[in-house]
């Protein structure tokens, strides 16, 4: 990453964290993780004993792994990886994770990957056995729907990362997107110190590819944007949002940047928004490269088709992993979806999605 690019991403997420402190985007800092925070390897803050690693002992659920135990893991060197599968903030940090997984499993290093869940869908097992498999996570993942891991660690971040040493002392932690050869540093020294020696010094080369690739910092101009009413802002449609019951909707003659609106009929809820007849729409003023939507049917096994046009059009070149050049696309399961990542230049560009089916439940925006 260059000089200018890493200022680019570093601006953002400083404003953003500033504007999620004021109160203009309605998301706590609980939620994903926007800023950049380190902790250096050369301290221990955190032991063993106080519950970190302890916490893992008593999990229900794990995938690609037997269960692990504090215990078990004494000696290695341990990287926590708190993660829910619709964040992309996660999802860009995962080919590092992956990569750093792969080449330093030998020497020593155990990931973990521990997900909790930020919607309620995100708590049902073969939701996340799907997520695990479909985007190629390799090493152990543990369910953490109690948060009693999350807890443990005093975690409020998705992505964090928490490198515990040989002994069961956390000695580095990051939240959030970069910083990566920091992370991997942090890997090679606490191996070294845990007696693996000859530890390659050179740094994992990666380039995500799809939804992994890193976020156009440059361009990116929005932020993530919930749409149930208990962390949304930015509202435009006329007349105020009806919560918790059946609404029509229609859009305004213009949407300012950043701002959303409804048309149709809509039942607006604390977390998510419901359509309940077909042909209802979510439009979306925005400024970056890659526009995502969180979203799915409500009901297990149904497949809603849709439709998006950008600026009135469809997307051709514009379109996303999981629409065509004509803007179709259909939602079997509920998850993030990639619909926009627009080739360059980059400017204020006006997205709308139809829905063709009734059922469809729309949770946030993302962008990169």
């Amino acid at each position: 990453m260059s000089d200018d690019v890493d200022h680019e991403r570093r601006r953002f997420l400083a404003s953003a964290a500033l504007s999620i402190a004021a109160g203009r985007f309605g998301v706590n800092l609980s939620s994903r993780a926007l800023s950049i925070m380190t902790q250096p390897a050369d301290t221990a803050v955190q032991v063993l004993g106080d519950g970190e690693l302890r916490s893992l002992d008593d999990a229900a659920e794990w995938l690609n792994s037997p269960p692990l135990t504090a215990a078990g893991l004494r000696g290695k060197v341990v990287l926590i990886d708190f993660w829910t599968y619709t964040c992309i903030n996660w999802l860009r940090t995962l080919p590092y994770v992956r990569a750093w997984s792969d080449k330093y499993k030998d020497r020593g290093l155990v990931v973990v990957g521990v997900h909790t869940p930020e919607f309620g869908f995100e708590h049902t097992l073969d939701n996340v056995r799907r997520s695990v498999k479909d985007m190629m996570v390799p090493y152990p993942v543990v369910i953490d729907n109690d948060y009693s891991i999350w807890n443990a660690f005093r975690n409020n971040y998705w992505p964090a990362l928490y490198l515990v040493d040989a002994k069961g002392r956390v000695r580095y932690h990051h939240f959030g997107e970069g910083e990566y050869g920091q992370s991997e540093r942090s890997i090679q020294r606490l191996l070294n110190d845990a007696g693996a020696g000859n530890v390659d010094r050179d740094l994992v080369s990666v380039e995500g590819r799809g939804a992994e690739a890193d976020a156009d910092w440059r361009d990116l101009r929005s932020q993530e944007t919930y749409v149930g009413y208990g962390r949304t802002t930015n509202f435009a449609s006329p007349g105020r949002a009806a919560f918790d019951t059946r609404h029509v909707y229609t859009a305004p003659v213009r949407l300012e940047v950043n701002h959303w609106s409804l048309s149709g009929d809509w039942t607006v809820g604390e977390q998510a928004i419901v359509l309940n007849k077909v042909n209802g729409s979510v439009a979306y003023r925005f400024h970056a490269r890659d526009l995502h939507l969180v979203m799915g049917p409500s009901g297990r096994g149904a497949a809603v088709p849709f439709r998006v046009r950008i600026d009135g059009r469809p997307p051709g070149a514009a379109h996303g992993l999981d629409v065509d050049e004509q803007g179709n696309g259909v939602a079997r399961e509920q998850r993030m979806y990639q619909l926009i990542r627009q080739p360059k230049p980059i400017t204020d560009r006006q997205f709308e999605i139809e829905f063709l089916e009734p059922g469809m439940e729309v949770f946030s925006f993302t962008f990169g």
